[in-house]
């Protein structure tokens, strides 16, 4: 069951389409890092405008940045009628899969049924695992088979493909999500000396993201995260040294809390998650968030609430909207403070 939003929770805005990004800020005449960046501080509630190059400045000397290493896969494989984005790999080589046609979720398909694939390949559906999502196998090694066949997912708000690179994070090392884990698009090499420089650390954790199909408000659903001994090291030390620990994107939070014990100690963790962080259950590793703007309803905004407050988030995002930001994983970013 959807875990419901609230209105305090700037769950019911209209988000206007000239408000959604529909190219890469590159595109657009700006650096990576010359997107917006609207900050909300939960301590008095103070919301600021700024560009995201100047990140270095609203962080202190012993803060620590933990940011998503997964890179993105060419996901998405079209035929003629139908769109196959492959989502999350499952422990026994299957793959979640969802079927899109026209840009909507596909309703169709039955447990063994096959699809034929560009390449000669074949996919056979064998049961559902969501409503949208099916358990699928193909019978290549599906990262290889992407890589020559797929391209990137992309959503109706982009009205034009763009290259694999493009949905790439500096921290990419790792491939595996099938959507790009976009709060951590803005950084640059050198905004990543910058920050060093200033004696703010950065470790990584990985979380693969599955297919966010925004058009639905779903929970999230399982997906494969590790968080290693040398970050749990580094954010226990923070945080015992008065440190914030700063979440660069939602992906980062639901692996750090689910890492976190009861007292709010990280220890190195690896496998699947289905945390779901919620405004009555808290954090309790995590001081702060950078993360994009979610659409309405989107339950990540539950998770927003719980870091500071459902009265700033809703006050920040009618900032947001009165602003101009844009939205998407082409879009501004929000630095939210507990």
């Amino acid at each position: 069951m959807n875990a419901p939003v609230t209105n305090a929770m700037a769950a019911d805005f209209v988000l206007p389409q000239e408000l959604e990004a529909h190219e890469p800020p590159e595109e657009r005449g700006l650096a990576r890092d010359g997107v917006r960046l609207l900050v909300s501080r939960g301590g008095t509630g103070e919301i600021g405008h700024h560009r995201f190059a100047d990140l270095p400045g609203l962080l202190s000397p012993g803060d620590l940045l933990v940011v998503n290493d997964s890179a993105t896969l060419p996901a998405a494989v079209r035929l003629d009628r139908l769109a196959v984005h492959f989502s999350t790999e499952r422990e026994d080589g299957t793959w979640l899969v969802e079927l899109r046609r026209r840009g909507e979720p596909y309703r169709g398909g039955a447990p063994g049924e096959w699809l034929p694939l560009p390449g000669g390949a074949t996919l056979r559906l064998l049961e559902r695992e969501t409503p949208r999502l099916w358990r699928a196998r193909l019978d290549r090694d599906v990262p290889a088979y992407l890589r020559r066949y797929g391209v990137p997912i992309r959503y109706s708000y982009v009205d034009r493909d763009w290259p694999l690179s493009h949905y790439q994070t500096v921290f990419g090392a790792r491939p595996g999500s099938a959507e790009m884990p976009s709060a951590g698009r803005p950084f640059t090499a050198e905004l990543v000396t910058r920050l060093v420089t200033r004696g703010i650390g950065v470790v990584p954790i990985t979380l693969h993201t599955g297919v966010a199909s925004p058009e639905k408000d779903e929970p999230p659903y399982p997906e494969r995260f590790e968080v290693s001994e040398a970050t749990a090291r580094q954010v226990a030390f923070t945080r015992a040294s008065g440190g914030r620990v700063i979440a660069v994107g939602t992906t980062v939070v639901r692996a750090l809390e689910t890492a976190g014990l009861a007292a709010g100690e990280v220890r190195a963790a690896r496998g699947w998650t289905s945390h779901i962080v919620t405004p009555s259950a808290g954090v309790k590793v995590v001081n702060g968030l950078i993360t994009g703007l979610h659409e309405p309803r989107s339950s990540h905004l539950l998770m927003l609430s719980a870091i500071t407050g459902g009265d700033l988030l809703s006050r920040s995002y009618a900032e947001a909207l009165r602003e101009g930001y844009l939205w998407h994983e082409f879009g501004d970013l929000h630095l939210i403070f507990g």
